[in-house]
């Protein structure tokens, strides 16, 4: 009796050993996830995020390049477009080299704050933008965010769009973004990041990005004046390569979806409730704010933007009208 209770104790752990433990079968797999951005910046508080709770709950393993280690967010669209690298934390304006109707979330003061952006990434015209992601072989999970940008020089006080005329701004690699900055007076030039050293040596004059990063990347040291002009929101577009993530299981594509939206609530409610402190700290650092600049001169000199070519094809059309429908 004891020898057939032996044979069953070593047949049962051999077959556990074998089909592993009861539940989903969670691969046993590296995947590789790329951003641009510094630890404690806003995109990696999303990927970390997602990381510790994909690893939480599954075999899988997931690791992150940051600080542009794998190049410029084109540079890695295009790696997880070839599965060199399966995931992203991508801000949306270079993605519009990829998929034009992605351009419409940028469209200049489409939002007026942060409640309207939620209702429109998380409702359904959010929904069908991340849908059509998948042209270019990419799966849209979530929405995580930069949020509003702001316009920085180490010319001048802007506080009028007059004021614009002439900088040297680097802005996105990004048809939308070129063309939003010559409207407004601006000579842009598109460059990837970072671009701290770009502006210590005067190769340009202006940036635009969230409170976020001109803190966390001390563009304070290189560039004197901030105006709040709130003039573009700036999503995070959170991608797996298609191909790959339809060949898992249907489980695991579920949870890592799950992960993601969780990571990327947990990062929009990071960025939000931290701003104020962003800009407290910005202001200590010597910059000289302008907190309520002239808008409506912004807002004219860019109306014209609807009518260019970047807004003219079909199917972008079709999507801008959604979202401006669906923020009034």
């Amino acid at each position: 009796m004891q020898r057939l209770v032996t044979l069953v104790v070593v047949l049962v752990t051999l077959f556990l050993m074998h089909v592993g433990p009861v539940g989903p079968a969670f691969a046993k797999e590296v995947i590789k996830l790329g951003l641009v951005t510094i630890p404690g910046s806003a995109q990696n508080i999303c990927a970390e995020k997602f990381k510790e709770l994909l690893e939480s709950r599954s075999d899988y393993e997931v690791k992150i390049f940051h600080s542009a280690t794998l190049g410029t967010e084109t540079e890695i669209l295009q790696q997880i477009q070839m599965n060199s690298i399966q995931m992203g934390v991508i801000t949306d304006g270079p993605f519009d080299v990829f998929v034009p109707e992605a351009r419409v979330i940028g469209y200049p003061f489409l939002f007026a704050d942060y409640q309207q952006v939620d209702k429109v990434l998380d409702g359904p015209p959010g929904q069908e933008l991340l849908a059509r992601l998948e042209k270019a072989w990419f799966k849209g999970l979530a929405f995580s965010e930069n949020g509003f940008r702001n316009l920085t020089n180490n010319k001048r006080p802007v506080h009028t769009v007059d004021d614009v005329a002439g900088l040297k701004i680097r802005v996105m690699e990004s048809a939308l973004h070129k063309e939003l900055w010559r409207l407004l007076g601006a000579n842009p030039t598109p460059m990837g990041w970072p671009i701290f050293t770009e502006l210590q040596q005067g190769t340009i004059d202006a940036q635009e990005n969230p409170l976020s990063v001109i803190a966390n990347y001390r563009l304070y040291e290189v560039q004197k004046y901030l105006t709040l002009t709130a003039h573009v929101y700036s999503a995070h577009i959170d991608v797996v390569n298609l191909k790959w993530f339809q060949g898992l299981p249907a489980a695991d594509q579920e949870l890592i979806s799950k992960c993601m939206r969780e990571a990327a609530a947990y990062q929009r409610n990071w960025n939000r409730t931290n701003e104020a402190g962003f800009l407290t700290k910005l202001k200590e650092a010597g910059m000289t704010v302008d907190e309520h600049p002239d808008l409506a001169s912004f807002r004219s000199k860019v109306a014209p933007i609807k009518n260019m070519e970047i807004f003219q094809g079909q199917q972008v059309q079709e999507l801008l009208q959604m979202f401006l429908k669906a923020a009034q």
